[in-house]
């Protein structure tokens, strides 16, 4: 075998069930807490525990319209909400009021949104507009369209320096956010660039494609991919790093995999949402647990913690199978969920392609 898997530990909390899509999730920097953007425009945040039943801490609906983000503070403080609506909120959590609503934050309703320090917010729009607000002042210190289409998702170094945006016209774009200025744009891509992910200690960056390509760069080499890897059967929405070498992708297969990067290799089935496609994905402040919402209108949990352990043989080329790996029991992914039935889908942009193709579960490794 290329790796020796391990099961990932039963105890986790009970997923959370809603009567509408959820479309994005974010937890708590510092609190077993959770947020959720509703396509109804509400926003719930509830408990999470291994031990005791979820509570809904609190209910917001300040939104007219699907809200497509929410994002804590650093300082957890507050949270920032985005949505379809072209509002940016900031939500005071100390008295679940609204602090300041910017009406007007785009000229098209908003679809990503990224926390780039203690007092900066990046938002992105369906028409390819990036910009980044000074929370001190409410104002929009960078405005740019470099892209043709909607910007998908966003990350940033550790130095605060370098965002990068992903976008449906097919680029990765790198923004020097202390210059206020466009550095580099990648050439255009035949797939949508859907979902964004730094690794290995900020020498890669992973973008996941609307045909199940990883795309993988070089840091600061942004024209082209250095290696791509190739494995999911269908779009790869959604990426969360887990550890420098490991992340864990939401296809719209429904699927949450975890997946081995430079050697390549997919290391297992993390939990489904059976065959509903998965919108997002977020990880605990602790790391030990991992997040899905999906269009069958749940919050599921998932252990992460021994993900860490996984060790790949390099010596040993890649077996490709199409037998998925379980890292935990399968009867235990729908535990304490009722059967749920399908969401009528916000006209989000994403890839809703019905492929029959197998998934490998291992990829010929490049490096």
């Amino acid at each position: 075998m290329a790796a020796k898997v391990h099961k990932l530990d039963d105890e986790k909390p009970k997923g959370l069930k809603f009567n509408d899509l959820v479309v994005d999730i974010s937890f708590h920097p510092n609190r077993e807490v959770i947020a959720a953007g509703h396509i109804d425009g509400n926003v719930t945040i509830h408990t999470y525990s291994n031990t005791e039943e979820s509570n809904e801490l609190m209910k917001l609906e300040h939104h007219k319209k699907a809200c497509r983000a929410v994002r804590f503070s650093d300082d957890g403080l507050h949270l920032y909400t985005a949505s379809k609506d072209k509002s940016i909120q900031i939500v005071d959590l100390n008295t679940g009021a609204v602090k300041h609503k910017i009406k007007a934050a785009h000229s098209s309703p908003i679809y990503s949104l990224l926390v780039t320090g203690e007092n900066f917010l990046a938002s992105g729009d369906d028409d390819g507009y990036l910009k980044l607000w000074d929370l001190r002042t409410k104002t929009a210190v960078m405005d740019l369209k470099e892209n043709d289409d909607y910007i998908s998702d966003m990350a940033i170094d550790n130095q605060q320096k370098i965002l990068l945006a992903t976008s449906g016209d097919g680029t990765l774009t790198a923004f020097n956010v202390r210059r206020k200025r466009m550095e580099i744009q990648s050439e255009l891509f035949d797939s949508e660039l859907l979902s964004l992910s730094i690794v290995k200690g900020n020498q890669k960056v992973l973008c996941g494609t609307s045909e199940g390509v990883i795309n993988i760069f070089n840091w600061g080499e942004w024209g082209n991919i250095s290696d791509r890897f190739p494995g999911h059967p269908l779009s790869i929405d959604c990426m969360v790093p887990i550890t420098s070498d490991i992340v864990c992708t939401g296809s719209s297969d429904g699927i949450v995999r975890a997946v081995h990067i430079l050697p390549n290799r997919f290391l297992g089935v993390v939990g489904e949402h059976d065959e509903f496609p998965v919108e997002n994905l977020s990880l605990s402040h602790d790391k030990k647990i991992l997040a899905s919402c999906s269009h069958d209108q749940t919050i599921k949990f998932w252990r992460v913690d021994n993900l860490k352990k996984e060790k790949v043989n390099t010596r040993k080329k890649a077996k490709k199978s199409n037998k998925p790996k379980y890292l935990a029991p399968k009867d235990d992914f729908f535990a304490g969920l009722a059967e749920g039935e399908s969401s009528t889908k916000d006209n989000e942009k994403k890839d809703d392609s019905d492929s029959d193709d197998d998934e490998s579960d291992d990829s010929d490794d490049d490096e």
